[in-house]
């Protein structure tokens, strides 16, 4: 019986998901003709605040419902300090696609709105492939160049990004992490895969010196890792997420060539002592909750 309230319960939450993305689907349209037909900076900029006002009414919606699925202990530090109007680099491990609504929730009102790097198929996906071009996220074409076509798809995105206050995220593991792949990989950590440099190399040559800073998130989930359903159900139990601001080295920032091969090592080598730190960090967080 419990089970079957519970699938009631995700029914309808995911029906009043579908009903929000087409909600706010349809205000977003006005403006994203316009931007369509008007390039001017001027009208962008009025249409991008617009825009990105509705989504973050879209967010608290979603934040609204999975407080109604169920009763979620989230646990989070390291808040202090973001500012809702800079500009920042965002990364995290990344476990399940719940991972986007928790970082939703976590950064709603404190960063801009989190945008995402796409694969350019992406962009066809029903509705929200077209919220997602309104709303710049950028979709990336994948080339045969050591990223060339990446490269230039982001300086173009990023170029609209400085005209107000953006948040761009990037799971550097480029996949959810499943003790399948973690095998697979030989990953030399415990709760994570190898990282790859090549999306955080973009950003940080394309948009680099415009970033106020890398916003590091951990997240964790002492229960086990919830699927999308899970979330909506009500079987979310617990939350831990960990957040810290760090300075962007200033040789990461500010690179002529893209292709360059010490700026593509440094990129590396700072992503890996981080996700040294996470891994830690993540033992640390698991084995205390564990320990209640």
């Amino acid at each position: 019986m419990r089970r079957l309230l519970e699938s009631v319960k995700g029914s309808v939450a995911a029906l009043a998901l579908g009903l929000n993305v087409l909600v706010v689907f349809t205000c977003m349209m006005p403006f994203a003709l316009v931007k369509l037909v008007v390039p001017a900076k001027a009208v962008r900029r009025v249409c991008d605040h617009a825009l990105n006002a509705l989504a973050f009414r879209w967010i608290a919606f979603n934040d609204f419902l999975m407080a109604a699925a169920g009763r979620t202990r989230w646990d989070i530090h390291g808040l202090a300090g973001l500012k809702h109007r800079g500009w920042y680099l965002v990364s995290a491990n990344h476990q399940s696609w719940t991972d986007i609504l928790v970082l939703q929730k976590v950064f709603r009102g404190r960063i801009p709105f989190l945008k995402f790097f796409l694969k350019e198929e992406l962009k066809w996906v029903p509705v929200i492939g077209l919220a997602w071009w309104a709303l710049d996220f950028p979709f990336m074409k994948r080339g045969k160049k050591g990223g060339r076509s990446d490269f230039e798809t982001t300086r173009i995105a990023c170029e609209k990004f400085r005209l107000i206050p953006t948040s761009v995220i990037n799971f550097v593991e480029g996949t959810r992490f499943t003790k399948a792949k973690h095998a697979k990989q030989s990953s030399p950590y415990r709760h994570l895969l190898k990282p790859r440099a090549g999306g955080m190399a973009v950003a940080l040559a394309t948009m680099g010196e415009d970033f106020d800073a890398l916003v590091d998130v951990t997240i964790a989930y002492p229960a086990g890792t919830p699927t999308f359903w899970d979330l909506l159900c009500g079987r979310m139990k617990e939350v831990v997420v960990r957040v810290e601001q760090r300075p962007i080295p200033r040789e990461l920032v500010g690179v002529a060539d893209f292709g360059d091969a010490a700026f593509r090592r440094g990129v590396q080598e700072w992503i890996a002592q981080m996700w040294d730190e996470k891994d830690r960090q993540l033992d640390e967080l698991l084995a205390r909750a564990a320990s209640r």
